[in-house]
């Protein structure tokens, strides 16, 4: 869309299911393992040839380091025990090459491997976020703001586990094992044998200690989600939470989801620590061990203090990898946990992706037809019931009715946001429903009542419809709209900053600027949802300039509840309970004398007592200079909108 976008269409009649689907993605349960791993290759895959060589310089360093324990035998064996002298020096050397050797290799890994995650990071959050900008509006209605900041933000932070150095150095590890476990069973098979039973064991509770700590952390992510989703609810509406003097209400709200964050992250410490614990325990019993079997085999002659020693230090290598399981493990459970939700946010189908829409949309007349249009948020609770009207092209159409009567769902409908249940709408005779969004979209155009901008300066906020306008259009709409009366007020101009959500400016500055934005984009079919309700008589006169230039020749959706300015609409359609009861122009309907003259005399007679003094009655004397403004009287000319 090519003029302001928003998701408020619709929210009065979609009030009961709004939390239909708002736990959708939680419920699907436990991880799916299965359906992961293909996610994961989908990421190596690429980078396989920066991992390969990650890879090979983690078996540089780790080969590396085997040096110094290797060298330990024949120090102690060869050099002291045999009085060798000679080969002090070359295993000095050998050491000191081997260690630099491994802080080389360790570098080029670290910048290599650390520097692909982030990119991987920043690569993924750009696709997340354009998948989320793509969904229909009805997922933005079932997930908070929030939460889907956290899913793009935080859910693919993980990841820099899987590509970065976390996953290589734990291959790494492995491999070192693999090389270790060789020069053992050399040295000492009885001892090495030993070792293995007891890792074989402490791996097995490991593994079931990860199988307790994966819905830990998936439940983490959603909670980080819920936490973060509120607070930024809660920063984005300061103002009422200071009116309403809520702050207490919201700390203790914002206190109890960082509580419900800390007990999840205390309950998963508690099972690394016990990992933790399995491991240094571990390390003891198989040191004890060893040390109590291989000093029989010294004392029997069947190994030397040096082969002992080598032993002990390879068998460092073997065990280090049960540590690195505890930590890297839990750090690849946790990036795994968060691909999964990624992956399933992912798989929402977006509106682009629908396979019926596949007719073209060129240039539009903006006819809009509604037939027999039956609408349904949830099943068996209709919205819309057999809704029909024609919108010929260049006209105004006015919905007024209560509250939930089906006006907004009947905006959305044009709007593309939703398909209709059963029935047609039509543009140009063109079933919208199998029409290219992006084609379509790009001809409509909205002003709203709560008028959203963007944290930016007055140009880039009306330029936000058509970024490749020029100085000059962006002008002369600002021109047509009246922005320009405030603006060059401004020292920075147009070049003013005008806040977040355009706080900095006032109700009907931001709704100037709103209708500029929309005259810049020029669309054929153009939705006034409240546009003016909110403000007050001198800021709505203000405004009516800039709304009259911009419906002229314009296919207009009008949403009042100002029933005084829709009388020149051409046509009027009164809904209740998602029926259109009545039909017809402002005189037509007051002639008959049913819903809508109902509505037009109580909101006329309510204006009038809005002029009475405290203690008058229903007339005021206007023959005094004092006496307080007229109610605008039936069949006086007003100004449309």
């Amino acid at each position: 869309m090519r003029a302001i976008r928003s998701t408020s269409i619709g929210s009065g009649e979609r009030t009961h299911a709004r939390h239909k689907g708002a736990e959708r993605i939680e419920k699907k349960g436990a991880t799916n393992w299965k359906l992961v791993w293909p996610e994961v290759w989908a990421l190596v895959k690429p980078r396989r040839t920066t991992l390969a060589i990650g890879l090979v310089l983690i078996v540089i360093s780790r080969v590396a380091g085997l040096v110094l324990p290797a060298s330990t035998k024949y120090l102690i064996d060869d050099v002291i025990g045999k009085r060798q002298a000679e080969m002090l020096l070359p295993l000095f050397f050998a050491i000191l090459g081997a260690t630099a050797i491994q802080a080389a290799a360790s570098f080029s890994l670290s910048q290599l491997l650390s520097k692909s995650a982030q990119r991987l990071i920043a690569e993924m959050r750009r696709k997340v976020q354009i998948h989320v900008g793509r969904l229909p509006v009805s997922y933005y209605d079932d997930n908070k703001t929030g939460v889907l900041v956290s899913r793009i933000m935080n859910d693919v932070e993980g990841v820099r586990n899987l590509v970065g150095t976390g996953l290589v150095e734990f291959l790494g590890g492995l491999l070192t094992a693999v090389l270790a476990l060789f020069m053992l069973l050399r040295i000492s098979p009885l001892l090495t044998g030993i070792a293995l039973g007891v890792m074989l064991v402490t791996s097995v509770l490991l593994q079931k200690a990860f199988s307790t700590l994966r819905p830990i952390f998936r439940e983490r992510g959603k909670i980080t989600a819920e936490v973060t989703g509120r607070l930024t609810e809660s920063l984005a509406g300061v103002r009422v939470v200071k009116g309403y003097h809520a702050e207490a209400r919201e700390e203790n709200v914002f206190a109890q989801g960082v509580q419900r964050l800390l007990d999840n992250v205390l309950k998963s410490l508690t099972g690394v620590s016990l990992m933790s614990l399995s491991a240094t325990v571990l390390l003891g019993l198989v040191g004890g061990i060893v040390m109590f079997l291989g000093a029989r085999q010294i004392l029997a002659g069947e190994l030397t203090l040096g082969g002992f020693m080598t032993f002990t230090a390879f068998l460092a290598f073997l065990v280090a990898p049960v540590f690195q399981i505890v930590g890297i493990g839990t750090q690849l459970t946790e990036a795994l946990a968060g691909l999964e939700r990624t992956r399933e946010i992912m798989q929402e189908m977006r509106e682009d992706e629908d396979p019926q829409r596949t007719a073209s949309l060129g240039p539009i007349r903006g006819e809009v037809r509604f037939d027999n249009v039956h609408f349904e948020y949830e099943a068996g609770k209709p919205v819309l019931n057999d809704v029909s009207f024609l919108a010929k092209p260049g006209t105004v159409t006015a919905l007024v009715g209560s509250s939930g009567s089906g006006k907004s769902t009947s905006i959305g409908l044009v709007a593309a946001f939703h398909k209709p249940t059963q029935g047609q709408v039509t543009v140009d005779g063109i079933d919208l429903s199998v029409i290219r969004l992006n084609a379509y979209r790009t001809q409509l155009g909205v002003v709203l009542q709560d008028t959203f901008l963007f944290d930016g300066n007055i140009r880039e906020n009306v330029a936000f419809a058509r970024p490749d306008s020029t100085e000059e259009q962006i002008r002369e709409a600002c021109r047509i709209a009246r922005v320009d009366e405030f603006a060059e007020r401004f020292s920075e101009g147009y070049s003013t900053i005008i806040g977040e959500r355009g706080v900095k400016l006032s109700g009907g500055q931001r709704q100037r600027l709103s209708i500029a934005r929309a005259i810049l984009a020029d669309p054929r079919i153009l939705i006034l949802d409240e546009a003016t309700s909110s403000l007050d008589s001198e800021s709505e006169q203000l405004i009516q300039h800039g709304l009259a230039h911009l419906m002229k020749g314009r296919t207009t959706f009008v949403i009042a509840h100002r029933l005084s300015t829709i009388r020149r609409a051409d046509q009027i359609l009164v809904m209740e309970e998602g029926r259109i009861v009545e039909r017809g122009s402002h005189e037509e309907l007051y002639a008959a004398d049913g819903r809508y003259r109902e509505l037009y005399d109580k909101q006329h007679g309510l204006e009038a007592n809005l002029f009475l003094a405290p203690g008058e009655g229903d007339t005021v004397d206007e023959t005094t200079p004092d006496a307080p403004p007229r109610a605008r009287q039936v069949g006086e000319p007003v100004r449309f909108m």
